[in-house]
């Protein structure tokens, strides 16, 4: 792809003055004296004086402090800032700030109906979890982990444990055993709050056994209470019951928050793991607070009121980001099963019965929906959807043109980027510019980030490595269980010191926009030339009959390379000589002769981690006959028969 622009949406004047950011803009100007002509300029100002921009943040949300700060940084050099020196809060306070009893807190959808959740139940279900905590000396030293699907009781269960202060961290039930116990070892957590199971597509699968292992696998485990979710009577071992939690609370219990510093830790995070053991990831509570109030307000432009919806589950960080919309008084729409079941429509009517204005969701769903065909605009009423999020992949420019031609014709598609790593995104949505095919808007406030070239210096216009120049409150306080922080310093500093490389390709231009062109350490050096994977996915999906695929170049030991596509067939297509011919000419005409693979294979499946990443590099790995079969873990790997596949195909 190019630098050439087709513009897909233009805000209206009073979409731009509505917005959140606008107001910000007005604030800024009339109680600090700050005007900027644009985003552009604020956006500068932000990465400029960091500190400053911050600073700003906490009064204009009007943070909830117990202690006041006394700086805002301390030492800028990454990866050791120090935020808002001295300030006690509290996450979850915030988060209940904008309780209204009687009204609605959360929407619950699964694959059997929905509910929607008061204020007052979950005010019941947090003090009476929070409180059953405290009987078993859960403190803010301690960790507490969770086995639970994106159900109303993981929220409530995190609200308690993260009101008391402690830390938290959560597995999806679909994780297998040792995925689970390789992530919770690493933090040694005194109590798990677990489920009896999950339904997804239209199946019940049951998980006492694999909580009864989890258990015995984590001897620091002093504690287990089961969420009855498939059936009600569901019993384990001397385990307390969550309904038994709950009747044991007196109605009218209220929540007690507990003041612990900025820098407190929150949650545990874990990268995916799929070669060697996953990094602990930890947050802070005053960190993420800042930069959900920040990205959720200003980003994603959500009101007071709204229901805010994200798919994901819980061993995703979107379901914490999710949580997020709380803060600014939004109500988080929560849905638990397939996105295919029992059709691909199942989500736009849901967003179509709840009027939802923010739909939330993968960039490989709505290219799912564009290739299947959807039309959702013609089968449902989304009037009221005022934007649509998509992460997790580059969106491809068809699927954009898809959304505005098949869902809205004025909706603004937010197509954004972070990670894990920061529970948020670098790069998304900007209320004030327009929507480009196949582009994300803008760099986010408070991000200084850059494309660098092979020199380590700044480009605009072309590939480059992401690199984030200064501190961000999000930044991860620690790896657990990384005393030393050699491994933290490792995955982030060791490229360019001081500085966070990323390891994605971007191309920045000139207007602010941008395009990941996927992982830098999956990127295709094609004689000295670097190319994106996304650039030959983009053409790819655009050929019809190419269901998937999977790109690599391989670096041989003569000093050659080559340049293998790997691609699953629609049923009914095969890869004969004019499919090859045309997918070359294709990647040749709208890219580069260089874009053209040395040969093409069709395959069964391509590999994808279970945060739905493309296993570029792990295969790569596989190919360079790197030792990566033993220290591989299956259960981090959403589809094992496919990389068995490849395992075999570079044994030949």
């Amino acid at each position: 792809m190019g630098n050439e622009q087709t513009t897909c949406w233009t805000p209206r004047p009073a979409f731009i003055e509505q917005s959140n950011l606008h107001h910000f803009m007005q604030w800024l100007r009339t109680e600090r004296q700050l005007s900027f002509e644009d985003y552009d300029a604020l956006w500068q100002w932000s990465v400029d004086d960091v500190a400053a921009f911050w600073g700003c943040c906490w009064d204009y949300f009007g943070v909830i402090a117990h202690r006041p700060y006394t700086q805002v940084m301390r030492n800028r050099d990454m990866p050791s800032t120090t935020w808002f020196d001295g300030a006690t809060l509290n996450y979850a306070e915030h988060l209940f700030r904008h309780r209204q009893p009687g009204k609605t807190a959360l929407i619950f959808q699964n694959e059997l109906g929905r509910k929607d959740i008061k204020w007052d139940e979950l005010t019941h279900q947090v003090a009476a979890m929070q409180q059953f905590l405290v009987a078993q000396g859960i403190g803010p030293d301690d960790c507490v982990a969770a086995y639970l699907p994106n159900i109303p009781e993981a929220m409530a269960c995190f609200m308690a444990v993260n009101a008391l202060g402690a830390v938290w961290s959560c597995c999806s039930p679909d994780f297998g055993v040792d995925t689970v116990q390789e992530r919770f070892a690493q933090i040694s957590p005194k109590l798990l709050i677990a489920v009896d199971g999950y339904r997804y597509g239209g199946k019940a699968f049951g998980r006492l056994s694999a909580v009864a292992q989890i258990q015995t696998a984590l001897p620091s485990i002093t504690t287990t209470v089961l969420v009855p979710y498939l059936d009600a009577d569901a019993t384990l071992p001397g385990a307390a019951r969550w309904p038994d939690v709950l009747a044991a609370s007196a109605a009218g219990a209220e929540v007690a928050f507990t003041a612990v510093p900025f820098g407190h830790p929150i949650w545990v995070l874990y990268s995916s793991g799929t070669t060697g053991r996953p990094k602990a990831i930890t947050h802070s509570h005053g960190g993420v607070l800042l930069e959900h109030l920040k990205y959720m307000a200003f980003h994603n432009d959500l009101h007071p009121s709204e229901p805010f919806f994200w798919f994901s589950t819980t061993g995703w960080m979107m379901w914490n980001f999710l949580q997020a919309s709380m803060l600014l008084g939004g109500i988080p729409v929560l849905y638990d099963g397939s996105p295919g079941y029992p059709d691909m429509d199942v989500l736009w009517r849901m967003a179509a019965d709840i009027r939802l204005p923010h739909f939330g969701t993968s960039a490989p769903y709505l290219t799912a929906c564009m290739r299947q065909g959807l039309r959702p605009m013609d089968a449902f009423d989304l009037s009221a959807l005022r934007s649509i999020g998509s992460t997790g992949a580059p969106l491809p420019p068809e699927a954009f043109r898809w959304v505005y031609d098949s869902v809205s014709k004025d909706v603004w598609l937010c197509s954004m980027s972070g990670g894990t790593d920061v529970c948020t995104a670098f790069v998304g949505g900007n209320p004030f510019m327009p929507v480009y095919a196949g582009f994300i808007q803008a760099r986010a406030l408070g991000c200084a980030l850059y494309a660098y070239d092979e020199e380590g210096q700044r480009v605009t216009g072309s590939l480059g490595e992401m690199v984030i120049e200064q501190p961000m409150p999000s930044m991860p306080i620690y790896f657990w269980n990384d005393p030393d922080g050699t491994r933290y310093r490792d995955s982030y500093f060791a490229t360019y010191p001081g500085k966070w490389a990323h390891g994605d390709w971007i191309k920045l231009l000139d207007n602010g926009s941008l395009i990941i062109q996927g992982r830098s350490d999956a990127t295709l050096n094609r004689k000295g030339i670097r190319i994106g994977t996304a650039e030959i996915y983009n053409v790819l999906n655009e050929i019809p009959g190419i269901k998937d695929a999977l790109v690599l170049n391989i670096e041989l030991d003569n000093g050659d390379d080559t340049m293998p596509l790997f691609i699953v067939l629609d049923e009914g297509t095969a890869l004969d000589d004019a499919l090859q011919a045309t997918i070359n000419a294709e990647l040749r005409r709208k890219c580069s002769p260089r874009h053209v693979p040395d040969y093409i294979r069709a395959v069964p499946d391509i590999p994808y981690t279970l945060s739905g990443k493309k296993m570029e590099v792990p295969v790569k790995k596989i190919f360079l006959k790197m030792d990566i079969a033993g220290a591989l873990n299956r259960d981090a790997v959403r589809n094992p028969e496919a990389l068995d596949y490849f395992i075999a195909l570079a044994a030949e």
